[in-house]
């Protein structure tokens, strides 16, 4: 990660340089070193190797937190401040917050509940599989923050850097609610803890009958909880050193707790504490319902039924009684409810017994008589509250495994953040996954099934399970456990606002930039409010077994993305990708990162996808908003690897004819102030492509290229900014040539990398050729055609391109014409097809006209196209127009005569070959320019194809004279007569030749023009073979000539 240094000065300046400012002009003189000669240029803006040290040993990460998001600050506040620097080590900085974060209300509520249920070996397996799994990420997490200097918003930051600001953003927010559903979480077992087992009388709602007990308790959990949420709320508010503070006593309180319940395991082995369960045949009774555990007891000298028999009995009297059967039949038992660590319980906790909602406990050894009992007594037997599985119980203990990002988040009050985040964290994992396994194996050995399975104590007073374990006395345990999850979850309230605010600060989520403002001193109040708001949301659902696994998966998920940041960096082998924590590998990464995965799914199928799409929503959201942040991520580096993939894998050969599709290169001419002159190429290009394939705009500057620099950015910029705006997906090539048209050919030849190369040019009719006194104006065009016939390249000439319809334009009805005169590969029909995908020309529909001659059966025609436009799946009219061999008019001939005329008596004044070709040009009549070099696909009467030589030599450069070498020949009289007579003869058979030739051409162009007027006058655009354009009397109809690069581009097969 580069970090900005600021060396001598403050200011509200963003920082250029990756590394360190370059310094004030006055300090600048020491650079001028004698030795150093050679590089006094690259001295000014570089800084000497030794300078650049001094002052990189003088960097220390003070100005922490959300400092590279905020301006630095201002002087005089510098001056005022004077910060302390991090002098936090690995114990106090990482290893003991991480403990005190992956210590929690799990641990303490429910594990002895998950043994009961999964037993020692599932749980065994819920606990390795959990633990691993945050081990795993804990090395990636080491690996990215060894890489450069983390600055707070840990998780946040680490990825969001190293994968980009969208899965930044994705995973930042997930993180967020993470933490904020934690807060809940936490809040609930304080109350839970409060409300079981401190001060059970502060109950608000009593259960009306036996079996509405826990809808009432949720009740209570819901108004304690909002009051307990609101209470942190506001000590968060009024300031974070007072959490601060506090923190080391609920470290205290977790450790305490954890200690005495290791003592009071090795005290079991000796003398057991004494909690008796009372058990009818195999089922376990509630406790606290009666006194005795017995059927009947001795008052005085006299045996009277006790409490525990007119629970299930009605009459008082015991002969006459009508009891509950089960109770008749079944002999009331006592057994230990910790028999201890010597007893050999452990055999019987082994193996799991998950169970369905109301089911009663049951110790399956207890001899019992299987009678069905009455429902009304069904309230007296302690019975599971939720349905289990082996997947709920992970989803419930995941967050006991969560917290590793604690040490990460606070990188900024660390001495050496890059040797003690590893360090603290992974011990912090190591230590608490041996108190989790220990723990599971404890409560196995020491404790009964049933009293296991009891998730509230029920059956041993409404004790909590865990304290009946613990030595000196159960309420170490209860109070221990309730300050440390009150603790904990003032430290999620504090930590998900500032995470909020890092993600705020940062910009890339436009809606959540009012979070990112605070207090005069930077608390996050905005922030604070939201996540006391979604907490709250928590807190309603009011059970620990039901925010848990939420919990979980937003967790997962910013564990996930951890993982696959590692790999991702690790396997593109980014440059930037040197982290000091060496043991790290991408197959760990990756194992960690199926791992999450594996464990969303299975904690929660419904969740994980509820996770993942508000992930992706989020992805997806910073992508469409178009987060203009360069942060050097990874997944820029995968892009490039992929894109270099793939190109490779393009370049096998030419696709195959079913793949084509016009890539464009679209030539654009820009105006003196350097704008896009016909902005309206590139919506036809982008109505053309419908989004898919390749664009590339090209566009030339004439100059030279060591003074044009500025000037092609700004060109590049101006093109990009058209591009944006008329939706064009593709590159920008700006060329500085000294000549337009070598430009041009540049151009055409080097675009596009690889297979990747544009197939079809997309140039503007050379307006106003006739007018201008310069004769480039037509010869760039004709070299332009030119050098796309050479590179078989397709061409497309849109005419009067302004008045193409933009792209918020739509045509409910019209055709596009096609006029079919030559077979060019096909490009003919595929244009109109290419064009009708996209809305604007989506209700036009398709005529395509065809020539027939003299000797053609028209009507066959029809029926062939017909039958062809079928199997290439097209929809289209077809029509055959017939043209006659009429007589040439003598308009025709004249206007050819006069042309030929003129150019015999240039010849003779010897004008340069330019000016002359521009005399040439002159005398067509219509808009466009008939000397094509051999290649040129001309229309003849016969509907077919000639290839002619170059009527008039048109060279590109100024013509030079060449000095004929001289020959040396023997003259003879007859000799010398008949070379007389050839070169008398020759202008005159020339003449003929050439005359036929032209004027049959300008006789096609001009009956061609009159047809395609006469038929196509009303149609949208009409598209029509290269050679020969019609020139249209009214000038205002969209026409586009298009000419093959000589393969086919359509096909009738599948």
């Amino acid at each position: 990660t580069a970090c900005n240094i600021l060396p001598y000065r403050h200011g509200n300046h963003k920082e250029d340089s990756p590394f360190l400012n370059t310094t004030d002009s006055s300090k600048r003189t020491d650079y001028y070193d004698k030795n150093l000669a050679l590089f006094e240029e690259e001295l000014d803006i570089r800084p000497k190797v030794s300078s650049f040290l001094s002052r990189l040993v003088n960097y220390t990460n003070i100005t922490q937190g959300a400092k590279e998001h905020e301006e630095a600050e201002s002087a005089e506040a510098s001056k005022r401040k004077i910060p302390k620097s991090p002098n936090m080590g690995t114990l106090m900085g990482v290893y003991l917050p991480c403990l005190q974060n992956i210590f929690g209300v799990i641990l303490f509520l429910r594990l002895t509940w998950i043994v009961g249920t999964a037993g020692v070996v599932q749980s065994f397996l819920i606990v390795l599989m959990c633990c691993s799994c945050t081990m795993l990420t804990a090395i990636s997490m080491s690996a990215i923050a060894t890489n450069g200097v983390v600055p707070a918003g840990g998780a946040y930051f680490m990825i969001s850097r190293s994968l980009g600001p969208e899965f930044g953003g994705a995973v930042g927010l997930c993180f967020y609610l993470g933490t904020t559903f934690a807060a809940a979480m936490y809040i609930l077992g304080a109350i839970e803890i409060f409300l079981k087992y401190l001060v059970p009388q502060a109950a608000i709602f009593h259960a009306v009958d036996i079996h509405a007990g826990s809808s009432a308790m949720l009740n209570n959990m819901r108004v304690y909880g909002t009051i307990c949420l609101s209470l942190m709320a506001v000590v968060v508010f009024v300031g974070v050193k007072y959490v601060n503070k506090f923190a080391s006593l609920f470290l205290a309180c977790v450790i305490i707790s954890i200690v005495s319940i290791y003592a009071g395991a090795i005290k079991s082995i000796f003398h057991p504490p004494d909690f008796p369960i009372c058990m009818l045949g195999n089922r376990t009774l509630v406790r606290d319902l009666f006194d005795v555990c017995q059927k009947m007891e001795v008052k005085g000298n006299e045996t009277v039924p006790s409490k525990l028999w007119r629970n299930f009995c009605i009459s008082e009297n015991a002969s006459s009684a009508h009891c509950d059967e089960y109770f008749a039949q079944n002999n009331v038992t006592e057994i230990q409810g910790i028999p201890g660590l010597a007893s050999g319980i452990i055999r019987e906790n082994m193996w799991g017994d998950y169970m369905e909602k109301g089911q009663i406990l049951e110790k399956p050894s207890l001899p019992s008589v299987d009678v069905h009992g009455s429902m009304e007594s069904f309230g007296f037997y302690v019975s599971a509250d939720i349905a289990t599985s082996f997947t709920l119980l992970v989803g419930i203990f995941f967050p006991s495994a969560t917290g590793i990002m604690a040490g990460s988040n606070r990188s900024g009050d660390l001495r050496d953040a890059q040797k003690s985040i590893p360090v603290g964290t992974i011990l912090a994992i190591t230590t608490t996954s041996l108190v989790y396994f220990s723990s599971v194996v404890l409560f196995g050995a020491c404790i009964e099934g049933v009293v296991l399975r009891d998730k509230f104590g029920d059956a041993v007073s409404n004790n909590l399970v865990v304290g009946t374990l613990s030595w000196p006395s159960t309420w170490v345990i209860v109070i221990g456990s309730f300050f440390s999850t009150v603790g904990a979850g003032l430290q999620s309230l504090t930590g998900a606002p500032r995470l909020l605010q890092a993600i705020a600060k940062d910009n890339i989520i436009p809606f959540l930039r009012v979070f990112g403002h605070g207090k005069a001193n930077g608390e996050p109040t905005w922030a604070l409010l939201l996540t006391g708001l979604i907490a709250e949301l928590g807190i309603l659902i009011a059970s620990l077994d039901m925010v848990a696994p939420i919990l979980s998966m937003f967790f997962l998920m910013c564990y996930l993305f951890v993982n696959l940041a590692c790999a991702v960096q690790t396997l593109l082998r980014t440059p930037n990708w040197r982290p000091r924590f060496k043991y790290y590998h991408w197959a760990l990464s990756f194992l960690g990162m199926s791992m999450c995965l594996a464990l969303m799914f299975i904690s929660s199928w419904y969740y994980a996808i509820v996770a993942m799409g508000i992930a992706g929503m989020i992805y997806k959201y910073i992508e469409y908003q178009g987060a203009e942040k360069e942060w050097g991520d990874g997944i820029r580096g995968l892009s490039l690897s992929a894109a270099r993939y793939a190109l490779l894998r393009l370049e096998a050969g030419p696709p195959h004819t079913k793949n084509w599709r016009p890539q464009l290169l679209v030539l654009l001419k820009l105006d003196e102030d350097l704008h896009v002159k016909y902005p309206r190429m590139l919506t036809f290009a982008s109505q053309l492509k419908a989004g898919k394939g390749l664009t590339i705009v090209g566009s030339v500057i004439q100059g030279n290229f060591l003074d044009s620099y500025g000037e092609t950015q700004a060109s590049e910029q101006a093109i990009k900014n058209m591009m944006e705006i008329e939706r064009v997906k593709g590159f920008c090539q700006v060329v500085v040539a000294s000549k337009v048209r070598e430009g041009i050919s540049h151009l055409i030849q080097s675009c596009g990398l690889g297979g990747m190369k544009h197939n079809t040019v997309v140039m503007g009719w050379p307006y106003g050729w006739r007018q201008s006194e310069d004769p480039r104006a037509w010869k760039t065009f004709i070299n332009t055609v030119r050098c796309t016939t050479a590179a078989h390249l397709a061409l497309m000439v849109p005419k009067n391109v302004s008045f193409y319809p933009s792209n918020h334009e739509r045509f409910t009805d019209g055709h596009i014409d096609v006029w079919w005169i030559v077979h060019d590969g096909g490009m003919l029909m595929l244009l109109p097809f290419l064009l009708k995908q996209h809305k604007v020309w989506r209700k036009c529909k398709m005529r395509i006209f065809t020539v027939a001659q003299m000797d053609d059966n028209s009507i066959q025609m029809k029926k062939d196209l017909a039958t062809f436009l079928y199997q290439l799946r097209l929809e289209a009219e077809v029509e055959v127009v017939e043209m006659h061999d009429s007589d040439i008019s003598a308009y025709t001939y004249e206007r050819t005569l006069m042309m030929e005329q003129r150019s015999q008596m240039l010849r003779q004044m010897r004008l340069s070959s330019a000016e002359r070709n521009r005399e040439v040009c002159a005398m067509y009549p219509f808009d466009s320019v008939s000397a094509y070099d051999g290649t040129a696909q001309l229309v003849k009467d016969r509907h077919s194809l000639v290839r002619m030589g170059s009527l008039y030599s048109d060279e590109e450069e100024e013509s030079i004279d060449v000095v004929p070498e001289k020959i040396q020949m023997t003259w003879t009289k007859e000799k010398l007569d008949a070379e007389r007579r050839t070169r008398n003869n020759a202008p005159e058979t020339f003449r003929e030749l050439i005359n036929q030739s032209n004027v049959r051409r300008m006789h096609t162009a001009v009956k061609l023009n009159e047809v395609i007027v006469n038929r196509s006058h009303d149609a949208r655009l009409v598209l029509l073979n290269m050679p020969g354009p019609p020139r249209n009397p009214e000038g205002d109809e969209n026409l586009l000539l298009v000419r093959g690069g000589g393969r086919e581009v359509i096909t009738i097969y599948s």
